[in-house]
């Protein structure tokens, strides 16, 4: 007895003071975007977004009494960086991965979280088939691009009484691709006509052949559906309104950018209309705070949907890790799938439907010598 005794002090002794230790220790979650190249102008404001969120989760005292680490990684605009960076990240014990605004991306890394379980969160990818394709694991904060094509389609026909239709795509993203079939089949529901198509890649400077055989079209367009990332929707939005051509541009949130700053003058962008995250021009008590937030962290305002939605992403995380009152990986991805009307600056999120795509508001913003105001605010089912 005297010896089991002796036996049960050291185990206390030694356990203990390890328990301890290993309570203190941070939570690392690993913040994955293009902090650099082509898409930095959607990626540096969601990362800057969760990462304001772990700041404000650390300043009230952390998670479960641990702070949160962040593991940062700059993907710089290449999908093979993002698989490498997606392997670096596992390898430093993180409990989550959250980033990219765009489905090339998560399609490169969320194949590693996939094998190993651990739950990743896409602040902006707008795929609704990236949870099927990548994994139980994958989770999205956005809306779903077959919602965004909807609106569009919708917003065009009954709000701007367009019928005829010209589509342009860019071929080398998933996303735009994505977003121009999606808008294919909700333009043939909404009773839209197509009447021509044309393709560009990204990086393309001059739009000049495209704009010829657009003004070549014996139909005249009510209205241009232009499926672009940012790097190409100034180049394209500027070279089309320089040839004369003045009917409405619409686009998705690949428009959600400085635009207006990258136009040789704002009045260019009139009439351009493009949808996005319920955000910009919210009067929401967690849009208002959020902005101010971010302006005393940053020193200027939000500059994109994405930033809110890396704020939500980190937030929903942080939401989930309280719920199940623990970082392993059974009980978080469980409180992560019965997440139900989470409160997020840029709309409610519930992962109610089997393909984990969030249902949510989508803004349909206008622009008007240089200012962006929303023009409706669409709801699927509406």
């Amino acid at each position: 007895m005297k010896h089991f005794f002796w036996i049960f002090t050291l185990l206390i002794i030694f356990w203990s003071p390890m328990r301890g230790e290993a309570a203190e220790q941070p939570i690392k979650v690993a913040l994955l975007f293009n902090l650099t190249g082509d898409m930095a102008s959607i990626d540096a404001p969601g990362f800057r977004g969760a990462q304001l969120a772990a700041i404000r989760i650390n300043a009230a005292g952390g998670l479960l009494g641990r702070k949160l680490k962040l593991i940062v990684i700059d993907s710089r605009s290449d999908p093979t960086a993002a698989a490498e960076g997606a392997f670096e990240a596992l390898e430093q014990g993180i409990v989550a991965g959250i980033g990219y605004g765009d489905t090339t991306y998560v399609l490169a890394a969320g194949p590693e979280f996939a094998k190993r379980g651990i739950p990743f969160i896409t602040s902006g990818a707008t795929d609704p088939n990236l949870p099927r394709d990548v994994g139980p694991s994958l989770l999205m904060t956005a809306y779903g691009d077959d919602e965004q094509a909807a609106a569009m389609a919708d917003f065009a026909v009954k709000y701007l009484k367009a019928k005829r239709f010209v589509l342009w795509t860019d071929v080398s993203t998933d996303f735009t691709r994505d977003l121009a079939e999606y808008f294919k089949e909700s333009l043939a529901r909404t009773g839209g006509q197509l009447i021509a198509q044309d393709v560009f890649k990204a990086g393309t400077k001059d739009f000049a052949p495209h704009v010829k055989r657009l003004k070549a079209l014996n139909a005249v367009p009510d209205a241009i559906f232009v499926s672009a990332a940012p790097g190409e929707a100034a180049t394209a939005v500027a070279q089309i309104r320089q040839s004369g051509v003045t009917a409405p541009i619409l686009s998705g949130d690949g428009f959600d950018s400085d635009l207006v700053k990258q136009l040789p003058s704002p009045k260019i962008a009139n009439g351009i209309y493009f949808s996005t995250h319920s955000y910009r021009g919210q009067n929401r008590p967690e849009v208002l705070a959020f902005i101010e937030e971010y302006k005393k962290e940053y020193g200027m305002k939000p500059e994109n949907a994405f930033a809110a939605l890396g704020f939500d992403a980190l937030n929903l995380l942080a939401d989930a890790i309280k719920r199940a009152n623990s970082v392993s990986l059974d009980p978080l991805l469980k409180a992560l799938y019965e997440t139900r009307t989470f409160p997020g600056v840029t709309g409610e999120i519930s992962y109610a439907r089997p393909n984990r795509a969030p249902i949510k508001p989508i803004s349909i913003i206008g622009i008007k010598n240089g200012e962006y105001s929303v023009i409706e605010t669409w709801k699927a089912g509406h």
